[in-house]
C-alpha cells in the first residue's frame, strides 16, 4: 500500500505550492494560507496536472528492479543502500524513487527508455556528477527532486517539461547565465540551503523564466537580488542576512502575493520601498533588527498578514497598520504578531487595529530581554 500512498501524495503537490517544508511529502502543504481568505493568494498556478494514468500503455508488474517495491507505474526504491541507479525499470513508470540511497553518479544511459516519467525523486543521495545528457530520455518529467546531495552546480540539459525543481541544501556557489534556458513551463524552484552570495548570481540567470515561486533561504544572501523573474508570486529569502531594504530593491517584483524576509539583520526599510508592492497579501520580517513599523503598510490595500515578532520594536503608532479614513482597504488584516518586541502594549490605542477583523488576530507580549 505504501507506492500507493506515495502516488496519491504525488499527485496531490501538482495542486499547491509550499511555504515551510515539514516532512518530505507533505513539504507543498500551505499553514499560512489559513490566514488568508483571497483565493488568488497562494500564488500557485501549476502548468500542467499530473499524468494521465489511463492514457499510459499497460504496466509491466513483471518487471522490478530487486529489493525495489513496483505498484500502479510506481516504483520505490528508497533507503536502499543503492550506489548507482537500478536497471530493470518499466519504462511506463510516472515515479520513480530513490530518495536515502548512496548514490554518487547520474549516468548517461541511467533513465532510458523512462519516456513517461513525470516525477523523478532523488534526495538525500550522495550526487555531486550528473552526465549532461543523463536526463535526456525523461521527455514528460514535470516534477525534480534532488535536494540534499552534494551538488555544485545546476545540473545541465534539464528537461524542457519540467514544472518544479528542489535543488535546496547542496553545495552550489555560483548560477550562471543560461542555466534554465528553454524550461518555459517552470514555475516552482526551491534552492535555499546553499553557500549562494548575491555575486553567485550571473546577470540573466534566470533569464526566460516565468516562475510563480522561488526560494532562497539560508543561502549567504547580504541583499535582494535585483534580477529574479518579475512574474514571482512569492519570494522567500529567509535566514539570509540581509541587512536592509533599499528604495528600488522591489521595483521588479510588482506581482508579489507573499514576501518572506524572516530571520535576517534587516535594520532599516526605505521609506517607499513597499509602495511597488501593490498585490502583497503577507509580509514576513519577523527575527529581525527592526526598530519600528516599517513605513507604507497602510497604503497596502490587500496585505492581510504582517509578522513583525521578534525585532525590536518601542512603538506602535495609530497609522501604521490602517489608513485613515474608511472604505480604502479592500481586505482586512487576519494576523499582525508583534510579541517578543520591547514595545508597551498597553500604551498602544485601540484605534491603531481598527481594520483588524478580530483583535484575536493580534498577538502582543512575551518579550524577553
Amino acid at each position: 500500500m505504501r507506492p500507493l500512498w506515495l502516488l496519491m501524495a504525488l499527485l496531490a503537490l501538482s495542486q499547491a505550492l509550499p511555504f515551510e517544508q515539514k516532512g518530505f511529502w507533505d513539504f507543498t502543504l500551505d499553514d499560512g494560507m489559513l490566514m488568508m481568505n483571497d483565493e488568488e493568494a497562494s500564488g500557485a498556478d501549476t502548468t500542467s496536472g499530473a499524468p494521465d494514468l489511463d492514457s499510459l500503455p499497460p504496466t509491466f508488474s513483471a518487471i522490478c528492479p530487486f529489493g525495489c517495491h513496483c505498484h500502479l507505474r510506481v516504483v520505490q526504491c528508497s533507503d536502499l543502500g543503492l550506489k548507482t541507479v537500478p536497471k530493470e525499470i518499466s519504462p511506463d513508470t510516472t515515479l520513480l524513487d530513490l530518495q536515502n540511497n548512496d548514490i554518487s553518479e547520474l549516468r548517461k544511459d541511467d533513465f532510458k527508455g523512462l519516456q513517461h516519467l513525470y516525477a523523478l525523486v532523488l534526495v538525500n543521495n550522495k550526487i555531486s556528477k550528473i552526465h549532461e545528457k543523463a536526463f535526456s530520455p525523461l521527455r514528460k518529467l514535470q516534477k525534480l527532486y534532488i535536494s540534499k546531495n552534494h551538488l555544485v552546480e545546476i545540473p545541465p540539459n534539464l528537461p524542457s517539461s519540467l514544472v518544479e525543481l528542489r535543488i535546496h541544501d547542496n553545495r552550489i556557489r555560483k548560477v550562471p547565465k543560461g542555466v534554465f534556458s528553454g524550461l518555459r513551463n517552470m514555475n516552482c524552484i526551491e534552492m535555499g540551503g546553499n553557500p549562494l552570495e548575491n555575486s553567485g548570481f550571473e546577470p540573466g540567470a534566470f533569464d526566460g523564466l516565468k516562475l510563480n515561486y522561488l526560494r532562497i533561504s539560508e543561502a549567504k544572501l547580504t541583499g535582494i537580488p535585483k534580477d529574479l523573474p518579475e512574474t514571482l508570486n512569492e519570494l522567500h529569502l529567509d535566514h539570509n542576512k540581509i541587512q536592509a531594504i533599499e528604495l528600488e530593491d522591489l521595483l521588479r517584483y510588482s506581482k508579489l502575493y507573499r514576501l518572506g524576509l524572516g530571520h535576517n539583520q534587516i535594520r532599516m526599510i526605505e521609506n517607499g520601498s513597499l509602495s511597488f508592492l501593490p498585490t502583497l497579501r503577507e509580509l514576513h520580517l519577523d527575527n529581525n533588527k527592526l526598530s519600528r513599523v516599517p513605513a507604507g503598510l497602510p497604503d497596502l490595500k490587500l496585505l492581510q498578514v504582517v509578522y513583525l515578532h521578534s525585532n525590536n520594536i518601542t512603538k506602535v503608532g495609530v497609522n501604521d497598520f490602517c489608513p485613515v479614513g474608511f472604505g480604502v482597504k479592500r481586505a482586512y488584516y487576519n494576523g499582525i504578531s508583534l510579541f517578543n518586541n520591547p514595545v508597551p502594549y498597553w500604551e498602544v490605542q485601540p484605534a491603531t487595529f481598527r481594520c483588524v477583523t478580530d483583535r484575536l488576530a493580534i498577538q502582543f507580549g512575551n518579550y524577553k530581554k
